[in-house]
Parts: structure tokens; C-alpha cells; sequence
């Protein structure tokens, strides 16, 4: 068999594995359809054996640090593993990506992956780095008080999304209800908000660090931080194939370590921290980076990651109202602590903060 027939079939099963995923997800979508197809259809030669391992990420924002951090430590190198970083301009092509088999962890939202597991693919989160959502709703200056929210508009990436949630969160902690009291528009990524903001389009938004630090620059103001309220919410986690972690679990728990060793070092280590976010963020703004590390790092990032029940169970409740599939859904068939638990039980853990 050629190499190229070999690249084929790869290809082709990996299209029908995003094709099923697609089709039985109405959480996510059937106009993402095309992208995962062609996604698919890229993949041929990376797919075969022997290549480097690849972790994704979708989110650019300081919650992803520890994963940049274990890169530009060598703390991957130190465990015995060689990871290249692959960023996806939105989670969804992140999700086909391991679908697809081109991707072996992917640090993405409980969302996601509820939505592909329920779709028919067999990915599950290994643990949550944030089990809040970590986003505010900024306003403009019409919006003085939380009434002034009435009859208005608040910006969102998409429907169906931890965005549209923390909206949707917001808006029924100030006593009103979603749609009928105060409208959500969708203007796609989170940075495009600031310029709904600025064209009036909307006139308050959900957004994350540290694009609030861009928003607040041009006068508009933090109301409330959603996570403060406390709502368990899978927000960010380590994802990957069960049948990965089946047949290289040595593997997987080599990158767990290097996880759970690169929070330590964020932690402990505020100026390379600060380093690092620089670098991935793509700038040398001391201020932005500075609170977008107390923020990410020091108030909300966890020493010991595990997902539970409660922050799928939310995530299960917002699949709900687009997917009839998620209703009644175990929270428990989404994650797996075990290799967490393996580590800590061991001292593992408390060993990095002596």
C-alpha cells in the first residue's frame, strides 16, 4: 500500500468520525459542518505514526498559560515528551482536530467537550483547570445600575456557548430573564466585542482577561465579575481520546505531571509567568499582563485540577436548551480523575509547593 493510499484512508475515517460528530451535535451546529470536512480532508501525511505529539488550545487569554508555560520551561522535555503547540482560531476546529486524530490533548471548554461526547466521539476532560466561568459583563456608560439593562443588548461569541451562559447568568442574577428583558446579540469572537461596544451596537458584552483591560481603557466599565458568583461551570480543560489514554497511558500521565507541574511554576513564579503570557499574548503591556495574571493565575487557577459533577452538571443544563440528546445525561460520563487522583494520592502534588 502507498503512502499516499495509506494518507487517504486516513483521511476518509477521519471524516466520517466528524461527520457523525457533527451531525448528532445541534449544540454546535451544522453550518461547522464544511469546516470539519475540509479540515478532515487536510489531513493525510501528519496523521500517520511517528510524528511529534500536538496539544491544542482555542483560547487566547492568561487561563492558557500553564500550558505555554510547560513548553517554554522544558517541563514537557524534562518528562520525556516532545509536544508541539497548535493554536485553532475557535474550539470547534480544535474539537475536529482530535476527532480527527490530528491533536492528542486539547485544553477547551466542558462545552465542547460534552457536545462531541454526546455526539457519538469518545473524548472526555482529564481535569479543569478553571471551574468557574471566567468572564465579566462590561457596559457602557448608558448602563449605570443593572435596571439600565432593560430593553438593551449584550453581546455574545455565539448561542450555545460558556459565553452565551455567563450572558445569560448575569442577566438572571440582576432579576431578569434572558431574551424577554434583555437581548443577546451575537458578534463572534470575544475581542470583537470591544468594537460592538465602541459602534453602540450592543451596549454591554461578556468578556475575559484581558481584553476587559482593552475595554476598560476606552471607558467602559466592569459591572460584574461573573465568577465571583460562585456557579460551578466546567470551563477549561485538558481533553483527550479515551482510546489515547487506553493505549499510551504513560504518556498521558508524562503530561498531566507537566500540567500540574507548569501550575506550580506559574504560580510561584509570577515573573515568567508574566513572560510567558507576553510572548503567547503578543505584548510587552506590563498592566494588561499584570492583572491579567492576578486575575488568570493568583484568584482563579487551581492547584489541583479536578472536574466534578457540579461544573458538568452546568454545562449539561446550557447543552440542554439546544440539544434535547444532553438532557438527563450523566455529568460523570464527561471526565475521568483518575490519573489526578493516582498523582495526588502519591504527594505529587503537594511536592511542587515545598
Amino acid at each position: 500500500m502507498t503512502a499516499s493510499s495509506v494518507s487517504y484512508k486516513v483521511a476518509a475515517s477521519s471524516m466520517r468520525s466528524i461527520v457523525r460528530f457533527w451531525s448528532r451535535s445541534s449544540h454546535l451546529g451544522a453550518a461547522l459542518l464544511g469546516v470539519a470536512l475540509l479540515f478532515a480532508l487536510a489531513i493525510p501525511v501528519a496523521a500517520q505514526e511517528g510524528r511529534r505529539l500536538r496539544a491544542g488550545y482555542a483560547s487566547l487569554s492568561g487561563n492558557i498559560t500553564p500550558l505555554w508555560a510547560a513548553r517554554e520551561a522544558g517541563i514537557f522535555k524534562k518528562n520525556g515528551l516532545d509536544i508541539d503547540l497548535i493554536a485553532f482560531p475557535a474550539g470547534t476546529e480544535g474539537m475536529a482536530a482530535m476527532i480527527a486524530g490530528e491533536i492528542e490533548f486539547l485544553a477547551i471548554a466542558g462545552s465542547t467537550t460534552a457536545s462531541a461526547a454526546i455526539g457519538g466521539a469518545e473524548v472526555f476532560t482529564m481535569a479543569l483547570i478553571n471551574d468557574r466561568l471566567l468572564t465579566s459583563l462590561v457596559v457602557g456608560p448608558a448602563i449605570q445600575k443593572p435596571e439600565d439593562l432593560r430593553g438593551k443588548s449584550i453581546g455574545i461569541s455565539r448561542f450555545g456557548t460558556s459565553i452565551d451562559t455567563a450572558a445569560r447568568i448575569a442577566i438572571q442574577h440582576y432579576g431578569m430573564e434572558p431574551i424577554k428583558d434583555v437581548s443577546l446579540v451575537q458578534v463572534g469572537a470575544v475581542s470583537s466585542a470591544v468594537a460592538s461596544l465602541r459602534g453602540s451596537r450592543i451596549q454591554a458584552a461578556i468578556l475575559s482577561y484581558p481584553t476587559i483591560i482593552y475595554a476598560r481603557r476606552e471607558g467602559f466599565r466592569e459591572m460584574l465579575d461573573i465568577a465571583s458568583l460562585g456557579t460551578p461551570y466546567a470551563a477549561n480543560g485538558i481533553t483527550l481520546r479515551r482510546s489515547f489514554m487506553q493505549q499510551k497511558r504513560e504518556v498521558t500521565l508524562s503530561y498531566l505531571k507537566s500540567i500540574l507541574e507548569a501550575i506550580a511554576r506559574v504560580k510561584k513564579d509570577k515573573p515568567f509567568a508574566v513572560e510567558v503570557m507576553g510572548k503567547y499574548l503578543r505584548t510587552k503591556d506590563k498592566e494588561l499582563l499584570d492583572q491579567t495574571y492576578d486575575f488568570a493565575i493568583t484568584k482563579y487557577l487551581k492547584e489541583r485540577p479536578y472536574p466534578t459533577a457540579e461544573a458538568f452538571r452546568s454545562v449539561i443544563d446550557e447543552l440542554a436548551q439546544v440539544n434535547p440528546k444532553a438532557k438527563g445525561q450523566d455529568p460523570r460520563r464527561f471526565y475521568d480523575d483518575s490519573l489526578l487522583q493516582e498523582l495526588d494520592k502519591s504527594g505529587f502534588i503537594n511536592a511542587l509547593y515545598r
